[in-house]
């Protein structure tokens, strides 16, 4: 009787899902671009004479910005072609980017990063933002050390809460979907992360506003929360 019950958790500890990977989100997780985002948003939406409330624009949080300009043309009846919106929102945020001294990563996110890349964990960029934007966070604080890929959204055909990003992602972090965990900070980022098939943790931190953390499997507001040791049990 022993033998039997020693083997069947010999089983259970053998098909148990072993983590891999973590599949970052950005804005909002490793840089707090969104008060640049916003600011750039609303200057576009001053461009282009539309009244966007808060709401709206929350709603929005963690879509590409083709998919936020398709939407704005749709309520406002625009008769702009959406790639217009985006070019003069982008226009906007890169003078932003490069002007502001106060953008800086969150609190405690390059420690973890060091962490899981030091144990061996696989790290993968999956966000919402132009591959430009990821391209000038991941130089400006020198990420790319720790990261085997990026992704953008904006360049798929379906934006977050769409799971193909985060489909994609493990891909190319090669591991199968119940091996990762993604990080995200966003309701649409977590609905992506869970149709995709993964363990998803909500970071709801000061710089996220009002998004819907039900659907995360963990939540926590500080990456102290979530080391490797930590991070490692969540799958168990």
């Amino acid at each position: 009787m022993y033998g039997k019950k020693a083997h069947n958790k010999y089983l259970r500890l053998k098909t148990r899902p072993m983590l891999k990977a973590v599949l970052f989100d950005m804005d909002g997780v490793i840089v707090d671009t969104e008060p640049l985002h916003k600011k750039a948003y609303f200057l576009m939406f001053d461009h282009f004479n539309i009244n966007v409330s808060s709401a709206l624009y929350e709603s929005t949080t963690g879509q590409s910005t083709i998919n936020v300009c398709k939407r704005l043309c749709e309520v406002f009846g625009l008769d702009n072609n959406p790639e217009e919106l985006v070019q003069c929102k982008r226009k906007i945020f890169t003078g932003l980017f490069h002007s502001d001294p106060s953008l800086k990563l969150i609190d405690g996110v390059l420690d973890i990063i060091q962490d899981y890349h030091k144990n061996g964990l696989t790290l993968v960029l999956a966000s919402s933002a132009s591959m430009q934007t990821i391209n000038n966070v991941f130089t400006r604080f020198d990420l790319d050390q720790y990261f085997v890929a990026k992704i953008s959204g904006a360049d798929l055909k379906a934006s977050k809460p769409h799971p193909e990003i985060f489909e994609k992602a493990a891909g190319l972090a090669g591991h199968p979907q119940a091996h990762c965990i993604v990080i995200e900070d966003s309701t649409n980022g977590i609905k992506a992360a869970k149709s995709a098939g993964s363990y998803c943790i909500g970071f709801d931190s000061f710089h996220s506003k009002n998004q819907d953390y039900t659907l995360a499997d963990h939540v926590v507001n500080t990456f102290n929360d979530i080391p490797f040791k930590t991070i490692t049990a969540l799958l168990s």
